[in-house]
């Protein structure tokens, strides 16, 4: 039987990237990632009805080098795209309970303008910065990934 996981998300981050790295010495980033649904209940003679709205909080980590770039260039509240495919994962708890948690092992990710104003210039969901301290206009190709 064919199979294909993939999964597409965006939203922004609900806590800065953690950096971990595992005995074996390879680097995972693991991030809170908040992604919004809005839809309309109720609405009758072809109105939208009443205005919902449906929050999902979905856990990724990227691995290795991609992960690295992630924490350098994300933080708390920042937007971000991600691709990856979905990870089922059981234990047992300290306690002996059974414990499993669906997440998202991410494979790709883009940066997304937020519009928002910082110090010193527009946020820009560029690549590194100059000495000055304002993300180059054409940091695309400058990441390192």
């Amino acid at each position: 039987m064919a199979s294909y996981n993939k999964v597409i998300l965006m939203g922004n981050l609900t806590r800065d990237p953690e950096v971990r790295s595992t005995p074996s010495g390879q680097t995972v980033t693991a991030l809170g990632l908040a992604v919004n649904r809005v839809y309309y209940v109720g609405g009758r003679d072809g109105g939208q009805g009443e205005k919902k709205e449906e929050v999902s909080f979905i856990d990724v980590d990227f691995w290795a080098r991609k992960g690295e770039v992630v924490a350098q260039y994300f933080k708390k509240g920042d937007p971000i795209f991600v691709e990856g495919r979905l990870t089922f994962r059981s234990w047992d708890d300290k306690d002996g309970n059974k414990r499993s948690k669906l997440s998202v092992t991410g494979e790709n990710f883009e940066f997304i303008n937020s519009g928002r104003k910082e110090s010193g210039g527009s946020a820009r969901a560029v690549g590194p910065e100059t000495p000055e301290g304002h993300a180059t206009e054409a940091g695309f190709d400058e990441v390192p990934f």
